[in-house]
């Protein structure tokens, strides 16, 4: 396997500003792992730093074997979709995605045969001799796609390069990428700030938090078992309550939500007072009032067609809910109970 791309305390700084600070983590060949954060969390510097096309203040950047801190863009072995797609407007599809190759030692023809497969891989064999404005914006994220991987680099890097499609389209794109990446085995780096995006298409995801990394895992991982509450929140979405742990055992905590006694996960917490993330899906609301139950009052509903979200008063606080009962809509104002699922709560150790 071996590391395509590794980072040793790597600090961006401009002036007094640090743009990333003290970031060291590795990326495996052949996988797909992305960037994740906020606006101004650092990660678009973080790519742009393995790119090239910024150079790091402290630290060091190796790709595969070699250390390339002080290599210029040029000479890295790297490939970067841009979220703008950047192609050239006055020339055509195969020109575009040609374009690279022809600062290459390669023959016209083999350029030619090269670009043609590069199409035929994002699946726009019929389009060569269209111009960008002849496409729509999916096929021009394609086009820039094809224009990176005929260049077969070590490592193929995306900014954000689906927030100019629509919602549709963009499922629709990531899941391309995903299978050409999986299927040619590409090392990628993918920056985005939409969580569901990142969960979608990563082998792992590295959360960035104010130029650092908040928590780094696989999807599953950061979404069952944040590390704190920042990433607790910013991935999927989380209602965060007080939480009382009782006793241990084993693996396990008994603890005491608002007067709910549940077992869970105890992440080496130790017995008193925790922060408790619960996902909305994990609230399970009931028409009746149980008297074992904790009760609610409705403030907010929203028909989302397949769900409906709420928002509750509780004697934990308020808490957002997501429904998939679509028999019966509760009205805001209306009392309800709920209990938690058991799958969907996790407790914060850094709070």
């Amino acid at each position: 396997m071996g590391k395509a791309v590794e980072f040793k305390n790597v600090t961006k700084a401009y002036g007094e500003v640090k743009a990333v600070r003290d970031l060291s983590f590795t990326i495996d060949h052949g996988k797909l792992v992305t960037l994740l954060g906020p606006s101004g969390c650092g990660k678009t510097t973080t790519l742009r730093l393995i790119a090239g096309l910024e150079m790091v203040t402290e630290g060091n950047v190796f790709i595969g074997d070699k250390e390339v801190t002080r290599i210029s863009a040029s000479d890295r072995d790297v490939s970067m979709v841009f979220q703008s797609y950047a192609l050239f407007p006055h020339m055509t599809v195969i020109q575009n995605v040609s374009y690279g190759l022809t600062m290459s030692r390669l023959s016209k023809e083999e350029v030619s045969e090269k670009a043609q497969d590069g199409l035929n891989l994002v699946g726009l064999t019929d389009f060569s001799k269209r111009f960008p404005s002849e496409l729509s914006g999916g096929q021009q994220q394609r086009v820039a796609v094809a224009r990176a991987l005929v260049l077969e680099p070590e490592v193929l890097l995306f900014d954000e390069p689906l927030s100019n499609l629509d919602a549709k389209l963009r499922r629709r794109v990531r899941e391309e990428i995903r299978e050409l990446q999986q299927e040619l085995g590409l090392t990628t780096v993918y920056v985005t700030h939409d969580q569901e995006e990142a969960l979608a298409v990563s082998d792992r995801i590295i959360v960035m938090n104010d130029a650092i990394i908040a928590q780094e895992g696989t999807p599953r991982q950061l979404y069952e078992e944040p590390e704190n509450l920042f990433v607790s929140d910013f991935i999927g979405d989380a209602n965060l309550v007080k939480a009382k742990i009782l006793s241990i055992e084993n693996d396990e905590a008994e603890v005491n939500i608002g007067g709910i006694i549940l077992k869970l996960p105890h992440r080496g917490m130790p017995v008193g007072e925790v922060d408790l993330a619960i996902r909305p899906q994990a609230i399970s609301l009931n028409h009746a009032i149980k008297k074992d139950d904790l009760s609610a009052t409705i403030l907010k509903a929203s028909y989302l067609g397949d769900h409906i979200e709420y928002t509750l008063e509780s004697t934990l606080g308020e808490l957002f809910v997501i429904d998939n009962q679509m028999e019966k809509q509760f009205e805001p104002g209306s009392m309800v109970s709920f209990i938690f699922r058991k799958h969907g709560l996790s407790m914060i150790p850094e709070s």
